[in-house]
């Protein structure tokens, strides 16, 4: 029996719908039906379990009930038994050859959020969480686009780690103001900046110098994704192509704008996401 029978599966056709226009959907549409459908499977996966932590509704116990029953569903269907709200990635389970501990790894990056405010936590710590969060969502994705596993893995790490952190420093307010503070204790301590509050953190003068630390470790990802992908290694490439030069500008703007209050959250214009997409699509 499921473990969560009262719950829906994610409603794919609505999501899909919510983000035409984006450059993620820009990708999307120059796949193949099947990797398509595989894509936005993942995708529906990732969202559900992400509003759970960040809904900001019910307890922390119902949150954890919540993510409980999706890892007893990824079980069930990885089990051959009744997977509930997880049965609709059951194609691309088998087509794709999906790994269980991806699906899990995700969850596990929610629960980090749904157990307790994540404020300033350590290297390893946030290295851990950026792996969860995102480095797990590109090792699912590389098996659709067809890689082979190592180089697969590797630009999972690489392009996983430098999206998150471009995400971080990019919602430092937005974070702040749920009580959370992503920035390293380590890059702040060694700006001079002591570790309080999320809010009283990101006003200190000082932030500006903790916050390009990180942002140099974002663009050394980066570079480390960009010179995989510039062997040409087997696979569809073009999903994350696009990726890669989308948030790499969000983090360029970003460092030109610099990290000292007051901020402007930076972001691209629908057409100019869509244009850098499809630059880095056809070579350019």
């Amino acid at each position: 029996m499921s473990a969560a029978p009262d719950m829906a599966a994610p409603n794919i056709a609505s999501l899909e719908a919510k983000v035409a226009g984006s450059s993620f959907y820009a990708a999307m549409k120059l796949m193949p039906p099947a990797e398509r459908a595989g894509m936005f499977a993942i995708y529906a996966f990732c969202r559900a379990v992400d509003d759970i932590a960040d809904d900001g509704e019910g307890s922390r116990a119902d949150r954890k009930k919540q993510l409980d029953a999706w890892r007893a569903d990824i079980d069930a269907l990885y089990a051959g038994g009744d997977a509930g709200q997880a049965a609709f990635l059951a194609e691309a389970v088998r087509r794709f050859g999906l790994e269980r501990a991806d699906f899990i790894d995700m969850i596990d990056g929610m629960q980090m959020d749904a157990d307790g405010d994540i404020v300033a936590p350590t290297l390893a710590e946030l290295d851990l969480y950026c792996d969860r969060v995102a480095s797990s969502v590109g090792r699912l994705s590389v098996k659709v686009f067809g890689m082979d596993r190592e180089p697969g893995i590797a630009l999972a790490r690489s392009l996983g780690q430098a999206l998150q952190l471009t995400n971080i420093l990019r919602d430092l307010d937005e974070d702040a103001a749920i009580g959370r503070l992503y920035l390293p204790r380590e890059a702040l301590e060694r700006a001079g900046v002591p570790v309080t509050t999320p809010a009283a953190v990101i006003a200190h003068p000082n932030i500006d110098a903790a916050a390009r630390e990180v942002a140099a470790l974002a663009r050394a990802h980066y570079h480390d994704a960009d010179a995989l992908m510039r062997k040409r290694p087997k696979g569809r490439l073009t999903a994350p192509r696009m990726m890669e030069a989308v948030y790499s500008e969000i983090l360029r703007r970003t460092e030109r704008q610099g990290w000292a209050a007051p901020r402007t959250r930076v972001s691209l214009s629908k057409p100019r996401k869509i244009w850098l997409a499809l630059r880095s699509a056809l070579g350019g």
